[in-house]
């Protein structure tokens, strides 16, 4: 199943890159260069999103990347997550 959140991506002063989901409470990215916070984002995105199927089943909604209060200098980049979900679906 794939599973699509914006993120929040602005540059650091070091000239690495940060970014968070709006969507996905205290789910947070992190590079040295855009490619590797993209990266980043994958990864935490996949893990947070898996932790709460786990736990409830229940995913927050996604918002539209328009809808967002952007800061200046931050940008939106959706983040697609692909988690295969096999416990109870051969049944």
């Amino acid at each position: 199943m794939q599973f699509i959140y914006p993120a929040v991506f602005s540059k650091r002063e070091d000239g690495g890159y940060r970014g968070y989901f709006p969507d996905l409470e205290q789910c947070y990215a992190e590079g040295d260069t855009l490619d590797e916070a993209l990266n980043s984002a994958i990864e935490e995105a996949r893990t947070w999103i898996q932790v709460e199927l786990e736990d409830t089943f229940e995913l927050p909604p996604v918002s539209h990347p328009d809808s967002l209060d952007l800061q200046e200098g931050e940008f939106v980049r959706n983040i697609a997550v692909t988690i295969r979900l096999t416990d109870g679906w051969d049944e």
